[in-house]
């Protein structure tokens, strides 16, 4: 048992590595994958970010909530690109359209994404299909590329179907059902025919028990028989057994019941009340407290800890339940269930942070942007079986008697390591023993899957001959300059001619190679076919060293023409599209840095793990360079506010009147060419107030309809209240800031004709 489990985490860790598959990781309650997790960048070459839906499984997997990662408003997202009003008139949902043009991605977290090469995505079970087809666009938007899922960055999830399920309201399942057969996350677009990989760890840590483990797998399966049910039985006690019990925790279904029970306990210990506050620095919003700013205890509490512990001595962990013992201004000291010994706790600390681009080494990197420090314990008379997931109990009283979510007495159950430790206050009744039927045939269907070594064996070839076509190839940098350079497109260009030409030198320099890179490509290919392994590494090391050396000269290029153009004023857009530039170049580079290490390592069926030697001479790099440029460069004039550019046609009118009808025929064309009026605002150097100003005319004179710029159902909620107030104020207050006032001005001075609000 002990090799296999072994067989299947060094599976999940190739699958990984030497493979694009998205992978499902999954396992039953005690099988590694939180180790799996939290061992991962140690396992990997890849660039990777970790998501989960809630805040608190964000910090437990050490990672971001996945709506602030990807800007994704709260709601529902319909995987079309028409118009959310063509399917209901209720608010909350949103299409592509929508998500692009009025949520979109800021540069901050695009270049995050950009970066990356692998989406980890922790507690999969609460991930709702909708959410993850949201997911899905936004990756193939910022990767440019619509062709693949994700854009082509490998997706990672991981959890288990059998605990707690996605949450969708009824009035949210009367639209989305018309998309998806389930809110479960297998159900997403995204995911269909993609080939996903379906991977169960199957080696049980928590239960040693033979008996349990096989009652455990039947409620699991839904096929849980008489006898499981009279075994598990065997174990109710009444009230008054149960208060003849040593004192252990309580599970049940509802958070009231939890927090009845607790509350109930605490006020029966005549002890006085200690309250201790928790230490919260710079950003780290209350939604996301792991525990209550203010923890009220009394000697007799019964706590359980509710964080491992980070000091290196393991005197505790998650799940281990004590008893308060003393008390006092500045310390707590428990007796620990086990072992009986004393121990005086300190408190300990919870890091919010985000994922960022360094901006002088262009590594991607955590930042921590906010802490919260309290004693990591709870009161433990009781919690819920939500709550539960992940921890584990020698005993524990089970309280499922009202279980309402598919799973909730398997989860509870497998908390326990024994049936030994087992005590229901209330009987199991067969019909709260059930899981989802749709997760259980979308179990069953995973049995047809290929053999997991096979699988991994077509997988490796398919990623080899992909890494070699995706990495020795410069037609994703021109493309993306070529676009970068239509995105740019305006009327003014800079003075300096020297700057004008920079980006089409270094687009000429790369296209020039395309012959030679795709004749390498044909050359490698043939080799790997043929099996000429060692023949084909010469190759790669010979053309690696080749093109790392032409790369070099490219980014001294492209940060020369960075540095000269930094100073400048209202180009914040421009720059923005250079460092994406960079960051792609910088990306192709590792790419080559690391093929011939990873190609090697494949063929051999190894693991490559992190390669922090070649990040590290990337970044190096990157400094020597900027250092370079510097010294080379004449000193700056400080505080410049020129913006370097001038108009390529003929001078505005010095007529202030012509000038402002000027500026609302630039911002005109710029949303007719395709932009979003918040890009506008953001290139144009205005608010988007201003910009919303500037449309409205294009309205006013037939060029655009209202509805271009303002979705239906934003336009009725508006004219409903239009006439009710004589300016903007009363109306932005009354919408407690959901439109912006460039929108209400639009809507109700059209609404409104006779006068303008202001």
């Amino acid at each position: 048992m002990e090799n296999q489990s072994t067989d299947r985490l060094q599976l999940a860790a190739k699958f990984v590595n030497n493979t694009g598959a998205p992978i499902f990781l999954t396992g039953k309650a005690g099988t590694g994958k939180t180790t799996f997790l939290r061992d991962l960048s140690h396992l990997t070459h890849k660039r990777f970010v970790i998501v989960a839906p809630t805040g608190i499984a964000a910090l437990n997997a050490k990672g971001v909530t996945i709506h602030s990662q990807f800007l994704l408003p709260f709601g529902s997202f319909l995987p079309t690109r028409e118009a959310e009003g063509n399917f209901t008139d209720h608010n909350g949902f949103y299409t592509q359209q929508t998500l692009a043009r009025r949520h979109p991605l800021n540069q901050f977290r695009r270049n995050v994404l950009k970066a990356i090469d692998l989406l980890v995505i922790d507690e999969v079970s609460m991930l709702r299909a909708d959410i993850l087809d949201a997911i899905d666009y936004r990756m193939r938007s910022v990767k440019r590329n619509y062709n693949v899922p994700f854009g082509g960055v490998q997706i990672l999830l991981i959890g288990d179907l059998y605990q707690l399920p996605p949450i969708v309201k009824d009035q949210e399942w009367t639209v989305l059902s018309r998309f998806y057969k389930s809110m479960h996350f297998f159900e997403a677009k995204a995911l269909q025919n993609s080939g996903m990989v379906y991977l169960e760890l199957d080696k049980i840590f928590r239960q040693q028990d033979d008996v349990f483990i096989r009652i455990l797998n039947h409620l699991r399966d839904n096929c849980a028989t008489a006898d499981d049910v009279k075994i598990l039985n065997q174990h109710f006690r009444t009230s008054d057994q149960i208060s003849d019990l040593p004192p252990c925790i309580t599970l049940t279904t509802h958070n009231y019941k939890a927090d009845e029970l607790n509350l109930r306990e605490l006020r029966s210990l005549q002890t006085p009340s200690f309250f201790y506050e928790a230490d919260v620095e710079r950003d780290f919003p209350e939604n996301l407290f792991p525990l209550p700013q203010s923890i009220e205890l009394k000697v007799g509490a019964r706590v359980m800890f509710i964080k491992n512990d980070t000091s290196g001595l393991s005197s505790y962990f998650n799940g281990k339940l004590a008893t308060v013992i003393s008390l006092e201004e500045e310390e707590i000291r428990v007796e620990m269930d086990d072992s009986h010994q004393e121990f005086i706790l300190k408190k300990e600390l919870w890091e919010n942070k985000k994922y960022r681009i360094n901006p002088d080494t262009k590594e991607l990197e955590e930042e921590v942007i906010g802490t919260f420090a309290q004693y990591p314990i709870k009161l433990a008379w009781a919690v819920t079986v939500h709550k539960s997931q992940g921890l584990t109990f020698d005993r524990a009283i089970i309280d499922v008697g009202q279980a309402f979510a598919p799973g909730q007495v398997y989860v509870a159950l497998s908390r326990l390591r024994s049936l030994e430790g087992l005590v229901l206050r209330t009987r199991v009744q067969p019909d709260v023993i059930y899981s989802d039927p749709k997760v259980v045939d979308f179990t069953l269907g995973t049995g047809l899957q290929q053999n997991l070594t096979d699988l991994l064996s077509a997988h490796q070839s398919q990623y080899l001959s992909q890494l070699i076509q995706d990495t020795f190839e410069f037609e994703s940098l021109t493309k993306s300059i070529s676009q970068f350079d239509k995105d740019q497109e305006s009327s003014l260009e800079f003075e300096d001619e020297t700057l004008r030409k920079d980006l089409p030198v270094i687009f000429e320099a790369l296209a020039s190679e395309g012959e030679n890179t795709r004749k390498f490509r044909t050359q490698l290919m043939i080799l790997l076919q043929q099996g000429e392994h060692e023949k084909l590494l010469q190759r790669v090391e010979k053309g690696s060293a080749y093109y790392l050396d032409f790369l070099t000269g490219v980014l001294e290029k492209m940060i020369l023409h960075e540095i000269k153009v930094e100073d400048f004023s209202r180009i914040k857009s421009y720059q923005n599209g250079l460092e994406e530039l960079e960051l792609e170049m910088i990306r192709k580079y590792l790419g080559i840095a690391k093929s011939g290490r990873l190609i090697q390592s494949i063929l051999k069926g190894e693991v490559t793990g992190r390669m922090p030697e070649i990040e590290q001479q990337a970044a190096s790099l990157r400094k020597s360079i900027v250092d370079t440029v510097r010294r080379s460069l004449p000193e700056k004039a400080k505080s410049s506010t020129k913006t370097g550019r001038k108009k390529a046609k003929e001078k505005i009118p010095k007529n202030p009147k012509a000038k402002k009808e000027d500026s609302k025929a630039v911002s005109l064309a710029m949303f007719l060419s395709g932009k979003t009026p918040q890009e506008i605002a953001e290139e144009r150097g205005f608010v988007l107030g201003t910009i919303m100003g500037h449309l409205s005319f294009g309205v006013k004179s037939g060029v655009l309809k209202l509805e271009q710029l303002v979705a239906e159902k934003d336009i009725r909620e508006i004219q409903s209240v239009a006439g009710k107030y004589d300016s903007l104020r009363p109306y932005f207050d009354y919408f407690e800031g959901k439109y912006d006032f460039g929108t209400l001005r639009l809507v109700l001075n059209l609404e409104n004709n006779n006068r303008e609000l202001e």
